[in-house]
This record gives C-alpha cells, structure tokens and sequence, in this order.
C-alpha cells in the first residue's frame, strides 16, 4: 500500500526554504591596479573622501563610515581621520567644487598658505576617493497577502539581485602622486519565500564589499611592493 505524503504549510515553507539557500549565491571580485610604491609610517594615517555628488545620501555615507571603520580595525588598523573632521580642517580645498580632480593639481594645492602644514599636523598620508554603488539590476517572482476571520498570510516567492560597484583611488600626498586604484565588484542574489509566512533570506552585497574593499585597501597601502 502507498502512503501519500501530505505537504503541510510547514514543510512546504521548509522546502521553499531550501531551495532559496541552495539556488541563492553571493559572487566577489577584488582588483588593485598599482602606479607607485606604497607604505605607511607611524602617525601617519589616511582619509577616506566621497569622489561624486551621489554619494552624498545617507546610504552611500554610511558605506564610507564602513569601510573606514574595518580598515581602522583590528591589530593591523590603519589610523583613519573622519572625512568631516579633515575637510573642516582644508576649508575650502577639499569641498566638493574646489577639490583637486587628479593629482596634476596636487602641487598647487599644496603650495596654497597653511594647506602643507594643516595637512602634516592631522598626518594625513594618504586621501582615498571612494566612488561606487549598490543597484537592484533584476528581480521578479510574485507575492500576495490577505488577511480573513481566521487569521492571514502570504504566499508566494519573490528574488532580486544586486549589484555593489565600487572603486578607490588612492593618492599619495608625501609624493604628491597616484599610487593606483582598488576595485570590489560584488553580486548576488535575495530571495523571498513565503507561505503564511515571508523569510526573507538577503544577499548582502553592500556588507561584503565593504569588507572586501577595506582589506584590499589596508593591503595596498601598507605594502612595500615595487612596481
């Protein structure tokens, strides 16, 4: 005699489940392109500054703070001036509209009263133009929810996929010159399941190239590597 398996709610949410981790997946490729020799000497520290307009929203900023706050970690932990602190300290230089695009304009910056020696009292070596975001590049699927006498719920299953995109430069003010670039390209897939009720199961693409980014980063910088 056949026993028929019934599929209750329960287990049918635990094969949703299983199937979201299984088929979900997070991708990552780090890069560094190097022009100069690094390295990094005691009291000296670095500034982690925004390279474009859009990454003035709050979600942006605090993808700088989390980079700034894993490279300034641990036993290894470059010392990182807070962005604000440093372009108060530069006014005006270091606004948005008057700070140097390229290292070309270096030089002049510096040979500008007081910039040289505000620069060498916060011992700031090195300035990181962080460019970059996190975009939703797909999804699909479907959800519906309702609520009765009885109680309510959700069914249905839905999957998106983000992209986080980000790139440092890296600017050597003791040479006046650019050391190289350091890029994080991170994927990955969330999805959303939900029989009465969703479990979100999220790709966190933004946490894993910041990390990724900010180890690169504190490698690069901290190197003695010749080119």
């Amino acid at each position: 005699m056949n026993r028929r398996r019934i599929l209750t709610p329960q287990r049918l949410l635990g094969i949703a489940m299983a199937g979201a981790i299984l088929s979900g997946c997070v991708t990552s490729r780090v890069e560094n392109i190097r022009e100069n020799t690094t390295g990094i000497g005691a009291g000296e520290g670095i500034v982690i500054m925004a390279k474009s307009y859009h990454l003035g929203n709050e979600t942006e900023a605090k993808f700088i703070a989390c980079v700034g706050n894993s490279i300034g970690s641990g036993s290894t932990g470059l010392r990182v001036v807070p962005n604000t602190e440093f372009v108060d300290a530069l006014f005006p230089w270091f606004e948005p509209r008057t700070a140097p695009a390229e290292t070309k304009g270096l030089p002049t910056l510096m040979s500008r009263p007081g910039v040289a020696e505000k620069i060498k009292e916060k011992g700031i070596r090195y300035v990181v133009w962080l460019d970059g975001d996190t975009d939703k590049v797909a999804g699909g699927g479907s959800m519906s929810c309702a609520a009765g006498p009885g109680g309510g719920g959700c069914f249905g299953f839905a999957w998106w996929q983000n992209d986080s995109n980000y790139e440092a430069d890296v600017w050597d003010l003791a040479g006046l010159e650019d050391a190289g670039t350091v890029s994080a390209d991170v994927s990955g897939t969330s999805f959303l399941p939900a029989i009465v009720i969703p479990i979100p199961l999220i790709a966190r693409t933004q946490n894993k190239a910041c990390n990724a980014l900010a180890d690169q980063l504190k490698l690069f910088i901290i190197s003695d590597e010749a080119v």
